[in-house]
């Protein structure tokens, strides 16, 4: 009976790390169409989902204090609590990363813009929100392969990060512009560090399911 309990409580665990996923895909998508129409009040709409994302997070730690006090997890079974941890703080911080875009394309919904540099964000945003779909549903199926396709993925995002960057490096003649596109490098970034918390998710997936951790790139390359 008690094998049975702690089981439903590892689901239970699961369970509540794919609703905050689920939470965090509504704030990335909301991030994601604020850069596109510079909507001041979808803006709003994303800062918002931040309390929720953070409660969920809470709710999980809570979960996992009470899985570990109450039982003595064999090792697969720790696997699995220690990375639903560590992916709810890596959704956690995709959260936080929403805010930020959402904040810094209200203070410069004001500001001149260019097109090019939106569609640019808006490819990137739309890939990070298909890699934390992807890891999220290899996690969750314990798909190593799938999981390894975000390597590639990151890589499509980190050169759009380095095109929108030199894009607004360009933008050095045109004064009426640069602020907005300071921001946007920030913009840039935080979609950036989306798409590497999407690949740390898949990492944790392989841990799961091999006992063993390896970064799926060599950081240092």
């Amino acid at each position: 009976m008690a094998r049975i309990e702690f089981q439903q409580g590892l689901d239970a665990l699961e369970a509540t790390l794919q609703e905050q996923g689920a939470v965090v895909l509504r704030a990335l998508r909301g991030a994601v169409s604020v850069v596109e129409s510079q909507d001041t009040e979808l803006c709003d709409e994303v800062i918002a989902f931040d309390d929720e994302i953070d409660s969920r997070y809470h709710r999980i730690e809570r979960m996992v204090e009470e899985t570990l006090a109450h039982q003595a997890p064999v090792a697969r079974d720790l696997r699995l609590v220690l990375a639903v941890l560590h992916n709810s703080i890596h959704l956690e911080r995709i959260g936080d990363q929403c805010v930020t875009v959402a904040k810094l394309t209200k203070l410069a919904s004001d500001l001149e813009t260019k097109h090019d540099l939106v569609e640019g964000l808006t490819e990137m945003g739309e890939r990070c929100e298909e890699m934390v779909r992807v890891a999220l549903d290899s996690f969750g199926a314990r798909d190593i392969e799938r999981a390894r396709e975000l390597v590639e993925l990151d890589e499509l995002v980190d050169r759009t990060n380095r095109r929108v960057a030199d894009r607004v490096l360009a933008l050095a003649h045109e004064p009426s512009t640069q602020e907005w596109g300071m921001r946007m490098i920030v913009v840039s970034r935080c979609l950036e560090r989306v798409g590497d918390n999407a690949v740390d998710i898949g990492e944790q997936t392989a841990f799961l399911v091999t006992g063993e951790f390896h970064e799926f790139t060599d950081a240092s390359h």
